[in-house]
């Protein structure tokens, strides 16, 4: 290879260019702002979400949505439909919408909407952070609480705000960046077992973000700055099966649950109907999601609540036909259930719900601490 060729290969600029610029997330925060009354309801919903992490409040956590956001017309229509479904559960659910604005792959595809929100290939990410802002500003204002998936921890700044929880997927659990940001959110975060079933990497993400942390992060303007987190003692396990099979039985839950515990971290545990737990089989999201009513309505404790990938129509369809041809309300990522379905799943989780109190003697608005599961801070 020649001087002038090497030379040229270790220029960063010979791999990686772009002159476009980005909006701050404080343009974007400005051109789409919280009014009090909605950042009160964030506020909120924080708190209640951090009792149920916590063992303090006995509903179940719902994480349900999209799997990945395409569509932020299709996107507000469903979360107007989940919102009255919201109000109906509110004794037994706490129901949070996900608004997915970045999509992992385990090697090539969309890479969500903040990257692509053409779906053409242009990667306009400046649009697509304004396009991400806006929907989940109206979102919002409909008093729904959000979730997502934290991917890139330079872009948190851009809606943290608007969080109610957020994911740290089974690609991330031991990223340590990723544990990080987590360390600095006010908010619970839920950590995914890693792709092959294992549980070890969350459990020590969990106690890595429980822990005060100093990192290289962009202010409001853009500009990087060392931030020293004070540690999120509110993160938990999510279990989203894997390689080694599903993981979403009562004996997985309660081993989960022991282990959390046993580190002293939040020992409730999310279950993800999806993925490896329906061995990505839209239908089969029912079917896990049954299972786990069925320990809520015997009566245990160790179950946080379920996370759901649903859209107004069911199943997924291919983004290489183009826009044009896309049908409104389905996937483009993962296949996901019905509305409908949706619906009944919720409504199944909130009966069990009511059964298990029964079971447990106790009353529908009862808020006590549930025993053995108010777990210590992590050290």
């Amino acid at each position: 290879m020649s001087a002038t060729a090497s030379c040229s290969l270790s220029r960063p600029e010979a791999r990686a260019h772009d002159s476009s610029v980005v909006p701050t997330p404080a343009q974007l925060a400005q051109r789409f702002p919280l009014d009090h009354a909605v950042a009160e309801r964030i506020h909120v919903a924080r708190r209640e979400a951090i009792e149920l992490v916590q063992g303090r409040d006995d509903r179940l956590l719902c994480v349900v949505g999209p799997c990945s956001i395409h569509d932020p017309e299709s996107a507000l229509e469903y979360a107007a439909r989940l919102a009255a479904v919201t109000e109906r559960y509110a004794s037994e659910l706490l129901i949070v919408m996900r608004v997915y604005l970045e999509k992992p792959r385990s090697s090539v595809g969309w890479k969500g909407l903040i990257s692509d929100p053409h779906l053409d290939g242009r990667c306009d990410i400046g649009h697509g952070l304004s396009v991400a802002r806006e929907l989940m500003s109206d979102v919002a204002r409909l008093g729904l609480p959000m979730a997502t998936e934290l991917l890139d921890a330079n872009l948190a700044v851009y809606f943290s705000d608007l969080l109610t929880w957020a994911a740290i997927g089974a690609r991330t659990s031991e990223s340590q960046p990723h544990r990080e940001l987590a360390s600095s959110l006010p908010f619970p975060v839920g950590f995914k077992n890693g792709t092959d079933g294992r549980i070890e990497g969350a459990l020590g993400g969990m106690r890595s973000a429980a822990q005060a942390h100093r990192r290289l992060a962009p202010d409001a303007h853009g500009w990087l700055r060392p931030l020293q987190s004070s540690g999120n003692p509110h993160c938990h396990l999510t279990l989203r099966g894997g390689a080694s099979g599903p993981n979403y039985a009562a004996e997985h839950v309660t081993a989960a649950s022991q282990s959390a515990l046993g580190r002293g971290l939040p020992s409730r545990v999310l279950v993800d109907c999806s993925h490896g737990n329906s061995g990505k089989r839209h239908e089969d999201q029912l079917g896990v999601c049954a299972a786990v009513a069925e320990q809520v309505a015997a009566g245990g404790q160790h179950v946080l609540g379920v996370m759901i990938e649903s859209h107004l129509v069911a199943g997924q369809q291919a983004l290489s036909a183009g826009p044009a041809g896309l049908r409104y309300g389905q996937s483009i990522t993962d296949a996901c259930v019905d509305f409908s379905s949706t619906e009944g799943m919720l409504e199944q989780l909130a009966r069990a719900l009511g059964r298990g109190r029964g079971v447990r003697g106790r009353g529908a608005k009862d808020r006590d601490r549930i025993p053995g599961l108010d777990a210590p801070r992590a050290c």
